[in-house]
């Protein structure tokens, strides 16, 4: 197969396990720049040109897309999916998951628990709306970041009113969220693909820090999930519309809460950790549903 790999950096391990992994099952990987594709629309046609020659002959796409690039990263995905090409990441399960409240409002909606979760633009109601949220800290994130920036947490309500404030003023969109207190600066990090739990470890923050991910300094172990686990993981995937995911959940005293769910998580930490070939799961995939 012709597959091709969509991300901005050819150096990235992610990105370089995947090229691997195709090109030891003898396929042609080919790793393409998407923000360098050039969108043609004509009556009754859609093409794709990369650095002045048309992309031709794509069997499928793996798509790689960071924070800053989610609008023409899914239209990329989105002209390639209309012209018949397979993705194993599809254009719109890309941007539900990206954006941190419409993730949260389907999972709440699909019967799965997650910190209480306010968003509003009302500044001047932020001190009666943080009395909603359980507990004296608050966690206060902006809801397009990544890899752990733009979270904050606030040791009380009147610290997490000025930081809503600050974000307000300075027109990022933000929510305020319940700390779970007993998870004790972890977290898991559950790989799905396909429908099936391939990998899983937990994160632990660095002392004094509270975000656990990698990108910040965390570490990471395996780890053996749980049923109940499995079942919420892969069920969060699955609303989403995501085939490939890495689903983010605390374990709470009322069970695991969803953090957040990734539609480009990386395979650094998750194959290190877990020794895994993941990214020969996910060339398999492509295998199985690519035309």
């Amino acid at each position: 197969m012709n597959i091709a790999i969509l991300s901005r950096n050819p150096g990235l391990y992610s990105t370089q396990s995947l090229a691997k992994a195709a090109r030891s099952k003898q396929h042609y990987a080919r790793i393409i720049d998407y923000i360098n594709c050039d969108l043609i629309i004509e009556d009754g046609k859609l093409s794709i040109s990369y650095h002045g020659q048309l992309l031709e002959d794509v069997d499928a796409i793996i798509p790689r897309i960071g924070t800053s690039w989610t609008s023409y990263g899914s239209a990329v995905i989105r002209q390639f999916e209309r012209m018949g090409v397979f993705s194993s990441l599809s254009s719109d399960a890309l941007i539900k998951a990206r954006d941190k409240l419409s993730c949260s409002q389907i999972i709440a909606s699909n019967g799965m628990k997650l910190p209480k979760t306010i968003v509003s633009n009302n500044s001047y109601l932020y001190k009666s709306l943080l009395d909603e949220i359980p507990g004296e800290k608050t966690v206060v994130k902006l809801i397009n970041g990544t890899h752990g920036i733009g979270v904050v947490l606030a040791d009380n309500k009147i610290q997490a009113e000025k930081i809503l404030g600050r974000f307000n003023r300075a027109e990022q969109k933000s929510m305020m969220q319940e700390f779970i207190e007993e998870s004790n600066g972890s977290d898991i990090r559950i790989f799905i693909v396909d429908g099936q739990v391939v990998g899983s470890m937990k994160r632990q923050a660095l002392p004094g820090e509270f975000r656990s991910n990698l990108h910040r300094g965390g570490t990471s172990s395996q780890i053996t999930i749980s049923e109940e686990e499995k079942k919420v993981a892969i069920k969060a995937a699955d609303v989403l519309g995501l085939k490939v995911a890495g689903v983010d959940m605390l374990r709470s005293t009322r069970g695991p809460l969803i953090l957040e769910v990734n539609a480009s998580p990386g395979l650094e930490g998750i194959e290190s950790t877990t020794n895994t070939d993941i990214a020969g799961q996910i060339i398999n995939f492509v295998e199985l549903n690519a035309k």
